[in-house]
């Protein structure tokens, strides 16, 4: 790998509302697609932050999550991926892994799941109006309602859901001292799902996990398989879920106008929701490291074998070659007919699983918050809101709200 100065990289978040991603990502899709930067870790890796170049690393073999988890790869986080993880596996055992629990996620059975999820949406409502204005959008709202949605699915049992989401926040630190507490942490959730399966052989209740349980039998999913791919669905559909809907909200809270518009015109939740998961940056590395397993030809740079590339979806989606003016909110934007798909489910064979389930999640939850609260606003200037910069996935740790009282649609 060249070994000219380069720079470091996560850039930092700058302004009040942090709702931008940094400046340097425009920069290098101008000057740059594919740019050498050096990670926390001091490792190397090639930063892909224009559109074009994004889908071809996510769709591209030769780019390799499995790599990136070997022993020696470069990485990002403070441990190392855990390589029996779905998200560190290529084809054809992610392949393998993935339509075991496909089931769950289609279409179908995630749109069966609209009463239950705006029955959830509605009580959380309920709670936030009945203590009164101003209330706590993020930890009186969107992360209860994310961490209940993916626990009912996979079966976690209500009195649980707080000791699962303590180690899940640990689980996705970026602080290198944290390196000790993310290992307990994940420990902890490998011990809790264990004793959690073992349960559900003996009581089937048609969760998730209870399937995978029953259909253990050492060939389809080995028992380690198993204990990981419910530690990692349930921390991807909490954290992800949470971020999205907080991030998201707040957009629209500073663009009065918009908010209003959407409120005028509730029909636009799907296309608005389309827009906020495009415009919105989520995760803070951008996308998540590979390692190329033969040279791969790449935006005019030569990506050679054992390198890392990290794919920048938040960087992708705000690239001028693929949306229309795309550093403003466009809550109508013809996806699917204009402009092209945006990047942050991913794309190719790693395309998130729970794409349908966080749509429909943000689609009832901002659309009740819309309808149900009006004058809905922030309680505090936002200079002083409160992000968490030591997380893979970004977001605020509180949102104080308000909003006209005794207006509120029971």
């Amino acid at each position: 790998m060249p070994s000219k100065a380069t720079p470091r990289y996560q850039f930092p978040f700058r302004g009040a509302a942090l709702t931008d991603p940094p400046p340097e990502f425009a920069q290098l899709r101008q000057e740059e697609p594919v740019a050498l930067v050096k990670l926390p870790t001091g490792d190397h890796a090639w930063l892909v932050t224009g559109y074009h170049e994004v889908r071809q690393v996510l769709s591209d073999h030769r780019f390799s999550r499995a790599a990136a988890a070997r022993p020696g790869a470069p990485r990002l986080r403070p441990v190392p991926p855990d390589a029996t993880s779905i998200l560190s596996l290529d084809p054809p055992e992610h392949t393998r892994l993935r339509s075991l629990v496909a089931y769950a996620f289609t279409a179908r059975r995630i749109a069966a799941m609209r009463p239950r999820i705006q029955e959830l949406t509605d009580a959380l409502l309920d709670e936030l109006v009945a203590k009164g204005a101003p209330g706590d959008l993020a930890q009186g709202f969107a992360v209860p309602l994310a961490m209940a949605v993916i626990c009912e699915i996979l079966g976690v049992p209500e009195e649980d859901r707080e000791r699962f989401r303590q180690s899940a926040d640990i689980a996705l630190s970026l602080v290198p001292a944290d390196a000790d507490r993310l290992v307990a942490a994940r420990a902890t959730l490998h011990d809790y799902l264990a004793s959690l399966v073992s349960a559900k052989r003996h009581e089937f209740r048609g969760d998730v996990l209870s399937v995978l349980a029953s259909d253990h039998d050492g060939e389809r999913l080995t028992y380690e398989e198993l204990l990981t791919f419910g530690a990692t669905l349930l921390t991807a559909g909490y954290h992800t879920v949470a971020a999205a809907l907080i991030n998201g909200t707040l957009v629209l809270l500073l663009r009065p106008d918009e908010l209003a518009r959407l409120r005028a015109r509730p029909q636009l939740i799907t296309t608005a929701v389309e827009e906020l998961l495009r415009f919105t940056p989520g995760a803070v590395s951008g996308g998540t490291i590979r390692v190329a397993t033969e040279d791969v030809e790449l935006g005019g740079v030569t990506i050679r074998r054992g390198e890392a590339v990290i794919p920048s979806t938040t960087s992708a989606n705000r690239d001028g070659c693929a949306f229309a003016d795309p550093d403003n909110l466009v809550l109508d934007r013809p996806f699917g007919r204009g402009d092209v798909s945006h990047v942050a489910f991913g794309h190719g064979f790693h395309h998130c699983l729970g794409a349908n389930l966080a749509r429909l999640e943000m689609r009832l939850a901002i659309g009740s918050l819309v309808r149900r609260l009006p004058g809905l606003s922030l309680a505090v200037p936002v200079e002083e809101l409160t992000w968490n910069p030591n997380t893979m996935i970004r977001t605020l740790s509180a949102m104080p709200v308000t909003w006209r009282r005794g207006e509120t649609e029971e």
